[in-house]
């Protein structure tokens, strides 16, 4: 079994491994290995209402990922689609109503990518 540390040093190498993407895309976009682990662009954490990416790292995820990012009424369709595009491999686009730091909440369409990084897989999400 993995722990924290080996997954933070898997998400480290993934988005270095494609930083350019990461760094010019035109949307909003996060890596997801599990609740702890994740990364995102500056676009995305300022979509949050987050100063930085590095601010948005730092966010201690109590429970899972989805309580405290989503708004209620998405948190079942990310949560079902994670599951389902990382069983069948295959890529998903859905609406998610996402939490801002500040309150209130904003809505946007997610493209959820599996992808594979050193033998594990990671979902990749393109946000607008």
């Amino acid at each position: 079994m993995h722990n924290h540390n080996d997954h933070s040093d898997l998400v480290k190498g993934f988005v270095e491994s494609q930083k350019e993407v990461f760094d010019s895309s035109d949307q909003a976009m996060y890596v997801f290995l599990d609740d702890d682990s994740r990364a995102c662009n500056e676009k995305f954490a300022q979509l949050l209402g987050y100063s930085s990416a590095d601010e948005w790292m730092k966010v201690d995820v109590k429970g899972a990922f989805p309580s405290v990012f989503v708004d209620g009424k998405s948190q079942e369709t990310l949560v079902s689609s994670y599951q389902k595009v990382m069983e069948k491999k295959t890529a998903s686009s859905f609406k998610v109503t996402w939490k801002k730091k500040t309150g209130g909440t904003v809505d946007t369409t997610v493209i959820l990518i599996p992808v594979v990084y050193q033998d594990h897989l990671f979902a990749l999400h393109f946000v607008s």
